[in-house]
């Protein structure tokens, strides 16, 4: 009698998991609704014209997609991406690089735009502008301007930090600049649910929202949460992801029912223990548990102000009375909470 096979169909190698679970077509990618539709018309008239679609910028907390979403423009404008992020453009020549080896149609996107090297920047605009490079030849009385022409190409930058760009560079953004917001639970639950029969993985709807749940209405850490849960399901239990299976998991990973994690929690600890619940500036906090305070910025705080457990003031962060009572905690005397 032959082993019944399991079915690995879809189910990609290890280093190219999260690139499977990425949607491949616009009417698989779920949630940011206010963002869609806008970028389904401006695309629909660019193709309609038989122009590159303008440039855009995406910005938002990590995990949200602004890269998938990038590859799904990419992909409906029948156009190919080129991929880079700001840190990797050094030089002058490592943009120029980039640029004119770009086909007509193109799409360059640049992760993490805001840490792009400002004297580079200074080069990207007329090439967004009028799609011409300009470039110094040598140095001193010696030295010469030339001007390539640039084909007609597309550039999608994507920032978690939208401040740190200067005005010049998002005001050269003529597609239009769009806010990935943090999704809905039932978002993540589609998406987990969608994920899971890419994986082959047996999931029950009570595991899917206890996920969910703890996913920090994030799709990247929903994926991720999913991976771990199936782990469990497959090593200790019969291989289907079920609710137990699934709390088993996340206790291992350290998560309470709010998705928070260790260091989480010892933000907050910090900001109610230290500092009787603020306010109290970010690189104390930083400091005080061992971050780098653009760290406790980027990653810690939006969750924790997205759920009402932190504040930003004047004067500092501020923990809120659903942070004290979530750590069982007592208001202390004299405390002064307001909006």
């Amino acid at each position: 009698m032959s082993t019944p096979q399991k079915n690995t169909e879809t189910v990609a190698e290890p280093t190219m998991l999260d690139r499977t679970l990425r949607p491949k077509h616009w009417d698989e990618y779920v949630g940011q609704e206010h963002i869609k539709e806008p970028l389904r018309i401006l695309i629909a008239a660019a193709k309609k014209r038989e122009e590159p679609i303008e440039h855009l910028l995406l910005y938002g907390p990590a995990g949200l997609g602004k890269t998938t979403l990038a590859h799904l423009i990419s992909k409906e404008m029948n156009a190919q991406m080129k991929i880079t992020s700001g840190p990797a453009i050094e030089r002058v020549g490592d943009l120029a690089s980039l640029l004119t080896n770009l086909s007509p149609g193109d799409v360059l996107f640049i992760d993490e735009v805001h840490r792009m090297n400002k004297l580079v920047e200074e080069v990207l605009y007329p090439a967004m502008e009028s799609r011409s490079l300009d470039i110094i030849i040598g140095k001193g009385p010696s030295a010469r301007s030339i001007q390539l022409d640039l084909p007609p190409f597309t550039l999608i930058s994507a920032t978690t930090r939208i401040a740190l760009l200067s005005s010049p560079l998002r005001s050269r953004f003529s597609g239009g600049t769009y806010r990935l917001e943090f999704y809905e639970q039932q978002d993540i639950v589609d998406i987990l649910r969608r994920n899971a029969k890419i994986l082959g993985a047996e999931i029950c709807e009570e595991a899917l929202i206890l996920i969910a749940e703890r996913s920090r209405f994030t799709p990247r850490v929903a994926n991720h949460l999913l991976k771990r849960c199936r782990d469990v399901a497959e090593v200790l239990g019969n291989g289907k992801i079920t609710e137990e299976s699934a709390r088993q998991a996340l206790k291992l990973l350290d998560l309470d029912e709010h998705g928070l994690g260790a260091e989480d929690r010892k933000l907050l600890r910090v900001i109610i223990e230290k500092f009787r619940g603020g306010p109290v500036g970010l690189n104390t906090i930083a400091a005080a548990i061992a971050e780098d305070p653009a760290t406790v910025e980027e990653v810690y705080e939006p969750y924790l102000l997205q759920l009402g457990f932190i504040e930003r003031t004047p004067r500092g962060r501020v923990a809120t009375p659903r942070a004290f009572t979530h750590l069982g905690h007592p208001l202390p005397e004299n405390y002064q909470f307001s909006l």
